[in-house]
Parts: structure tokens; sequence; C-alpha cells
């Protein structure tokens, strides 16, 4: 292979750690060499990669602490991240438990755990994050029925059931795509979905063409969910009362949050806290954009550094 073709092969095996470091950054997340691998945005083998992490590290550009690798503060970084990740193995239990309740209402086709619990980490103020399909022309029904169990039943508190995100099984392609997004999709884990799981990576394989090391995960079918009451209530919503009912659920919620949410401009409410007949999303802190603005500034200070284009 000629030199130059061989640097410029080397340069972009750099870029692709430097890049892939970097978003970890943003949440204080030191990786495994497996983990670089897997959701790096390009295929990396083994050799190569951890060659060219000695190489970083010998500039002083990543850090490695007990099979860990980061750009700053490893070892910190991993103490933190143990402590995340036992608390998780605690929690799991937890959120199979609420799965199951998920499952279980009228109109859910398919229940993920998303967010850091996904991740195999969770903060000691953190939340369980679900990741929720439902039956076209049902969405706002089911979500509202999930919202109001969550007030009354539990205080309505988020720690065990935060649920803010849904989709229809018409519309199962994530409208976002970017690295976070991509990430989020990557990292979903699927509860309960009776092959509807299976549908939705299918429709968002562009998720894993932006990490082509990275599989859809395993559903772990830890919820039944299709039981005698829940076809009971469907059958008894599926005409026009539910009709009615879905539309109006929409409608009410979307006015609550302009009322609520009156600081957000129009582009960030859309992306924030999308309102549409068969997409609910509720992140009214927009994390997609922080984490996007926070990866571009790492990614600009990287560039002065070593100069190489990573954006």
């Amino acid at each position: 292979m000629p030199l130059a073709q061989t640097r410029t092969e080397t340069d972009a095996v750099q870029a692709s750690v430097l890049r892939t470091l970097a978003y970890f950054d943003i949440f204080r997340h030191p990786v495994t060499v497996d983990e670089l691998a897997r959701f790096s945005d390009r295929t990396l083998e083994r050799e190569r990669l951890l060659a060219t992490l000695e190489a970083l590290r010998s500039e002083g550009l990543v850090q490695r602490h007990e099979g860990h690798w980061s750009l700053r503060d490893a070892s910190k970084a991993v103490l933190g991240r143990r402590e995340d990740e036992e608390r998780a193995r605690q929690r799991m239990p937890r959120a199979e438990a609420m799965a199951r309740r998920i499952a279980a209402f009228p109109f859910v086709r398919a229940v993920f755990v998303s967010g850091s619990l996904s991740k195999g980490r969770l903060a000691d103020d953190g939340d369980i994050d679900f990741f929720i399909i439902t039956a076209p022309g049902r969405l706002w029904l089911a979500r509202t029925l999930l919202v109001l169990y969550k007030k009354v039943f539990l205080l309505n508190s988020r720690r065990d059931f935060c649920v803010n995100y849904f989709l229809d099984t018409e519309h199962l392609a994530v409208e976002d795509r970017n690295r976070f997004t991509a990430m989020e999709v990557a990292t979903l884990l699927p509860m309960y979905g009776n092959g509807t799981t299976e549908a939705f990576f299918a429709r968002n394989a562009w998720a894993f063409e932006q990490l082509p090391g990275a599989d859809p995960r395993p559903s772990l079918e830890v919820a039944e969910g299709d039981t005698p009451r829940k076809r009971r209530w469907e059958r008894r919503l599926s005409g026009a009362l539910g009709e009615t009912l879905d539309g109006w659920c929409m409608r009410l919620t979307w006015r609550y949050w302009q009322i609520k949410f009156p600081h957000m401009d129009r582009g960030s409410f859309e992306v924030a806290l999308r309102t549409r007949s068969y997409v609910s999303k509720h992140h009214p802190r927009n994390f997609q954009q922080r984490v996007l603005d926070a990866l571009r500034g790492r990614l600009c200070e990287l560039e002065r550094r070593v100069g190489l284009p990573l954006q």
C-alpha cells in the first residue's frame, strides 16, 4: 500500500476513534475496546483499534484505566461507571416489572427501555425511561392512560416510570437522524414486542449504517402483554369513541405543553416536544440538541490539537 494511502487510512481510523471518544466524553463514560468497535462510525478491526489507541495515548490524546479508554479523567470516570452499573443491575428488575405493566395497557404494541439504563448505567437520581410503540390512531389515548397511571398510582414519580417517546406501528422511523439518535436507537433494550421490535429496528436501519459495528438488541420478552382485559378495552375503544378520545388527548396535551413551555421557539418545540397523531416526544430540556452542541465543541477542540478534520 502506498505511504500516502496508508497515512490517509491511519488518519481516518484515528478520526473515527476520537469522534467516538468525544461523544462518550459528554456523558463521562469510559469505553472498552469492544464498545469502541461497536459504536464507532466505521468498521474497525480489534488489532487496528488497539494500535490506534496506543498511538493516541502516546501523544497524550487519550487515557486508559483498567481496560477502559477516555479522553480525560479515566480513573475517575471508571469509578463512576462502576457505581452506575451496579445501580443499574439493582434497578433492572424494577424496569422489567414496569415494562410488564406498560405492555398490559390498551393499544401498546412494543416496550423498550431507553436512556442511560439501556446502556447499562443509572445515576443516583436517574429515571427509568421507556420508549413505546402503539397501535395507529390510538397513540395519544394510550399515552394519556399511562400518564394518568403514573400520576394517580405512582404519585407522579418519574423515577421508575418515565414514558417520554411514543411512535405508532405505521410510523416506525425516527425522524431525527444524527449521532445522538443513532446511538439511542442502537442501544434500545426491547422488553416486549411480538415482532414489532424487529420491525422497528428494520425500519431504522439507517442507525446501524451510521454505527456499522452495532446490532439490534435481542428482546428480553419479559412482558406477555396480550391479556383478556387488554383485548376487551381495545374492542370498546376501537370505534368512533376511541378515535374521538385520541384526538382530544392530543389537542389537550399540545395546549398544555404550549402553556407550560412558552420560552421555546417554534423550532425547538418541534424537536423537543414533537406532537403529531403518530408521534409524541416529551424532552423539554431538548437533550438531543444539548448533546450535539457539546459534541461539536469537543470536536472543534480536538481538531485544533491533532490537526485532523473530525466533523
